[in-house]
C-alpha cells in the first residue's frame, strides 16, 4: 500500500497512480491514468489532466492546470496559476457548427525537463520542451522550446540569460556568483563544467 496524503476535498481518480510521500491538497483534481511521482506536492485547486505524468519531487502550486498530454520530469517546479495547454488550434465547434469531440482535435503536450521551474501565471503553449534546469519568469507566454539552463521572460518569452541549478543568474563567464558552479555551452543550452 502506498503512503501518500490526499486532502478530503481533493478528487483523485481511482485509476490515477500516486507515489509514496506525495501530498494532494484542498480541492485539487487528479484525473484517470495520471501519474503523480513520489514526493510530489499538488497544491490547492490544481488540475492534473488524464494521462499526465509527473516525475518524483515535483511541486505544482495552487490553481495551476496541467492538461492531458503534458509531462513533467523529476524535480519540476510549477508556480501558482500556471497553465500547460495542449491544443494549438482550439475551437468548441466544427465548421458545420457541431460540437467538437475528442477525435476532432490533435493532442500536443509539452515536456518540462528535470529541474525546470515555471514562474507564476505563465502559459506554456502545446508541443514544447522546457529544458533541464531552465527558468521561465513569472507571467511569461512560452511559444518555443527553452534550452537547458536558459532564463526566459515576456510575451512571447525570449531568452534573457542563463541560470544555475540553484536558480541564480549566471555571470558572463557562465559562473554562478552564488554557489560557484561553472558551465559550458552544450548544443543550444548549457551543461556543468567538469571539475
Amino acid at each position: 500500500m502506498s503512503d501518500f496524503r490526499v486532502h478530503p476535498t481533493a478528487e483523485v481518480s481511482g485509476q490515477a497512480s500516486i507515489g509514496d510521500g506525495a501530498s494532494i491538497w484542498h480541492q485539487a483534481q487528479v484525473r484517470e491514468r495520471a501519474t503523480i511521482g513520489p514526493g510530489c506536492i499538488i497544491g490547492k485547486g490544481v488540475y492534473i489532466g488524464a494521462d499526465v505524468s509527473l516525475g518524483a519531487n515535483c511541486k505544482v502550486q495552487n490553481y495551476s492546470c496541467v492538461y492531458e498530454g503534458n509531462i513533467l520530469e523529476d524535480g519540476v517546479f510549477v508556480g501558482p496559476e500556471v497553465v500547460f495547454t495542449n491544443d494549438r488550434y482550439p475551437r468548441a465547434i466544427n465548421p458545420d457548427g457541431t460540437l467538437k469531440v475528442a477525435s476532432d482535435w490533435e493532442l500536443q503536450g509539452s515536456v518540462a525537463k528535470f529541474g525546470a521551474a515555471i514562474g507564476s501565471r505563465s502559459v506554456i503553449l502545446p508541443g514544447l520542451t522546457i529544458g533541464r534546469w531552465a527558468l521561465v519568469a513569472a507571467g511569461s507566454v512560452v511559444t518555443k522550446d527553452v534550452p537547458d539552463h536558459a532564463l526566459v521572460a515576456g510575451n512571447p518569452a525570449r531568452q534573457r540569460g542563463w541560470v544555475c541549478m540553484c536558480a541564480h543568474p549566471l555571470s558572463v563567464d557562465l559562473t554562478c556568483p552564488q554557489c560557484g558552479r561553472r558551465y559550458q555551452r552544450k548544443g543550444a543550452g548549457l551543461d556543468t563544467l567538469e571539475s
